[in-house]
């Protein structure tokens, strides 16, 4: 291991804060050095990113790239940071989408283009932490920080209806925030002992499995349960209200129905730079991470509910993408399919639906990124989002229509793209779970009614007549636009033919997943080493902890 590798996650989240601080002191007058710092900014952590993906060991230990900072702890919270192989491939899938928003609003924002490119940084951040973040509570600072830059960028970059979207937007966001609070809070001081009150993921996580391997050896309801310990009779009794604060917080920010009015809106209205990064699933991360696995017999407990919701959110969201004409909101409702699909494979509780999910929610992010930042190339030339103000593009744009057309075979689940390796795993955990096979073949549904809306889009918008003059003078892709879509043309190739460098990184994290998620569940017998969170040991209590070692970083 390098001497450096411990501190390149805390680099790769606050470079872009060293940005902020420099863009700060340019006039707001000078919007070519603005916007010039910003992509370099975002570059260089995307760089650092790379060396990151790199230096993860897709055979070495859970968390890899570790970093403690003892001097940091206080009241339990601590900063510790570390990434297993979904959160490095996110974390890349984030330094991909920085640069490339950048190159988007190169034109496109014309007014206060300093504060928007601060936002931009600042949002880079928040994101960053949210995905390395090891302690509880400071994933929650980081995921609910981003809410502010976010609601900034639709609130004042938006559409029309931008304020109406961003108010939505915000309260949300805040109501899911409150219910996380209230569930990291009850975690702290009554599903943890006295002595070890603490929000390190790998002691809350290794705490709580004891528990509920205790309550999974008795069946019987826990106030039946005399010799369950004080620990866990306090999980069995709390631990489904926490759970349940969990998930609902982790289903508004992913837009699960039936709480998914905001996403329509927000996307609808947003800026290119929002709907673009609107695509990191911090909220299916949120499951991943923390929802199922630190409360396995809570999860099992709303298993069935939270099935019936992701099959609902998959069927209800193609439905709906058929039924509208603003091309932003039929992306939005074609996202909230996905992330249908994504939670769908975490609850099959198999290593192939759960790596499917994983991969989805990097296949998705792309795919999704890649559609806004086309449908925002097209709209900012033609001032229009509505379906029957296109058509006859392919004649016109060609190389758009080439773009387009490709995404949206990624979208639809094409056999050589990127999304079909995912859905497939999706679908075959679905079908091998324990789960009924309606719930396979409702899924499979809405496998067949995405190919159904999606080439519906591109049959509206890219063939037939010109129908209107103004889109004879709309201009290719070229330049710019061209280098900000081929990385998203390539990767959607290169993931569908050769999945498995990815794979290789998230398979050993679903095995933990599925191991851990299914602690009780009748069948399942999980091995005892993959039950275990491990990780870098605390600092010792000592009188170094008060000053930084940086010459001997905890490895």
């Amino acid at each position: 291991m390098s001497n450096l590798d411990p501190y390149l996650l805390s680099l790769v989240v606050f470079l872009p804060l060293l940005f902020t601080g420099i863009l700060a002191f340019i006039p707001a007058q000078e919007h070519g050095p603005i916007r010039v710092l910003s992509l370099l900014g975002l570059l260089a952590d995307g760089a650092v990113s790379l060396w990151a993906w790199l230096r993860f060991d897709p055979a070495g230990a859970e968390f890899q790239l570790e970093h403690r900072a003892s001097f940091l702890e206080l009241g339990g919270v601590s900063y510790h940071v570390g990434v297993d192989g979904l959160a490095i491939s996110l974390v890349m899938l984030t330094a991909l989408l920085g640069p490339v928003v950048v190159l988007a609003s190169w034109r496109s924002v014309q007014e206060r283009v300093k504060e928007f490119h601060l936002a931009l940084l600042v949002l880079q951040v928040f994101t960053m932490g949210a995905l390395v973040s090891l302690d509880l509570m400071l994933f929650y600072i980081f995921f609910e920080a981003s809410l502010l830059p976010t609601g900034l960028l639709v609130g004042v970059w938006g559409g029309a209806l931008r304020n109406k979207a961003s108010a939505r937007y915000f309260l949300a966001s805040f109501a899911g925030s409150v219910l996380m609070l209230v569930s990291l809070l009850a975690v702290y001081s009554v599903a943890l002992p006295a002595g070890q009150r603490t929000f390190d993921y790998a002691l809350v996580s290794n705490t709580l499995q004891e528990a509920h391997r205790e309550l999974a050896a008795c069946r019987t309801p826990v106030a039946e349960c005399g010799a369950l310990s004080p620990l866990a009779q306090s999980v069995g009794n709390w631990g489904t209200w926490i759970f349940a604060g969990f998930a609902l917080a982790f289903a508004v920010k992913s837009a699960l129905f039936p709480v998914h009015r905001w996403l329509a809106e927000t996307q609808s209205e947003a800026p290119r730079a929002a709907s673009v990064l609107l695509a990191i699933k911090l909220g299916a991360f949120g499951f991943w991470r923390f929802g199922f696995p630190l409360f396995p017999d809570a999860s099992q407990q709303f298993r069935g509910l939270l099935t019936v919701l992701a099959v609902i959110s998959i069927v209800y969201g193609a439905l709906m993408c058929l039924a509208q004409r603003d091309i932003r909101r039929f992306l939005a409702y074609a996202t909230i399919s996905h992330l249908g699909s994504i939670l769908l494979g975490m609850l099959t509780l198999t290593e192939e639906g759960a790596t499917g999910s994983a991969y989805h929610m990097i296949n998705q992010g792309l795919s999704t990124a890649a559609i806004f930042l086309l449908v925002g190339f097209l709209q900012e030339q033609r001032g229009s989002k509505q379906v029957q103000d296109y058509g006859g593009l392919a004649r016109t744009m060609p190389r758009f229509a080439g773009a387009f057309v490709l995404i949206t075979f990624s979208l639809i689940g094409l056999p050589g793209t990127n999304g079909f390796v995912s859905e497939f795993l999706v679908l075959l955990g679905a079908f091998k779970s324990n789960l009924s096979p309606a719930v396979g073949a409702l899924a499979a549904t809405g496998v067949i009614l995405s190919a159904a809306y999606m080439l519906w889009l591109v049959q509206k918008v890219l063939f037939g007549p010109v129908r209107h003059p103004e889109n004879h003078a709309l201009r290719d892709l070229h330049g710019r636009e061209w280098v900000m879509t081929v990385p998203f043309l390539v990767l959607v190739v290169v993931l569908g033919l050769k999945p498995q460098p990815i794979l290789d990184r998230l398979e050993p994290a679903s095995r933990r997943f599925v191991a851990r998620s299914s602690v009780g569940m009748e069948g399942a017998n999980p091995p005892a080493e993959l039950l275990r969170v491990t990780s870098a040991p605390l600092p010792e209590q000592a009188s170094r902890d008060r000053v930084p070692d940086l010459a001997h970083p905890v490895q």
